[in-house]
């Protein structure tokens, strides 16, 4: 991997499988409150000139005239929303935890093998048949989760009028998209397995720092499935098995070509393409 890694590094992987990754965006936020700070005191005023009538309070008066600066707050967002509507963060949280029962939380499992499923995301249902001229139809969130106890992949359509889990579903070798954390994982694993050791050595030599967190890189990725006599045995339960194949970029440096190795993340364990 030594060479066939670093012979990459610097150049976008071409294919299809790049496709996949997106741009990482960093937003600037500006406080308010803060431009001409050194210059002003804010009503228009130089600085130092005092307000008429209260000349002689001093550093205290004048004090009292400067107003702090605040961090602008997010518009308000209700705690419901209404017909086809998004849901809201106070919707969102809510059928989470209606949706995670006792049962579930103690028996599934998350990526990092902690108690609990690892959830996948929470969007709004498709309205029933009988729902779609109805004015007053109540809304319903889809919650998923997929469990590494037993590789399953859990739906459950949560009621928002009436707080009840309406159904069900649970499905074996259906693989959503990859979440960020699971991501994380499967980079964490990578990095700590001998076959990752060309990925260290790289990001190094394009840093000169060692590589020991997936925090370090930014994380493309896709889901694996397994193809007959595609892949070594240990990735032949992948699409069974959640399985990862990575597109790491170093921060503020050049992709690493990783897609060689594919992260079983239901057996923690690390398998080449077109390897034994």
């Amino acid at each position: 991997m030594r060479t066939a890694v670093h012979r990459h590094l610097g150049k976008i992987v071409a294919g299809a499988a790049i496709a996949v990754a997106g741009t990482a965006v960093m937003i600037g936020v500006t406080l308010p409150g803060t431009a001409g700070a050194d210059d002003a005191t804010g009503d228009g005023r130089e600085a130092g000139q005092t307000v008429p009538g209260q000349e002689g309070q001093g550093a205290r008066g004048q004090a009292a005239e400067v107003p702090p600066a605040v961090v602008e707050k997010a518009p308000e967002q209700g705690e419901r929303g209404t017909g086809r509507d998004p849901l809201t963060d106070d919707e969102t949280e809510r059928v989470e935890q209606i949706a995670l029962n006792r049962q579930l939380r103690s028996a599934a499992e998350d990526v990092d093998g902690d108690r609990g499923p690892e959830r996948l995301g929470v969007e709004l249902a498709e309205p029933e048949p009988g729902d779609l001229d109805a004015p007053t139809a109540p809304r319903r969130a889809d919650v998923t989760f997929y469990d590494y106890a037993d590789d399953t992949l859990v739906t459950r359509t949560v009621n928002l009028d009436t707080g009840e889990v309406e159904r069900t579903a649970t499905q074996r070798g259906v693989q959503p998209p990859v979440t960020r954390a699971e991501a994380a994982e499967a980079a964490r694993l990578l990095i700590a397995d001998p076959l990752g050791a060309g990925l260290r050595a790289d990001y190094k030599d394009a840093t000169g720092k060692e590589l020991t967190s997936p925090d370090q890189l930014l994380l493309n990725s896709m889901v694996y499935q397994a193809v007959p006599g595609g892949q070594p045995a240990v990735l032949d339960d992948c699409g069974e098995h959640r399985c990862v194949r990575l597109f790491p970029k170093v921060k503020n440096g050049p992709w690493v070509d990783a897609r060689d190795f594919v992260i079983d993340l239901s057996t923690r364990k690390v398998g080449r393409l077109g390897r034994d």
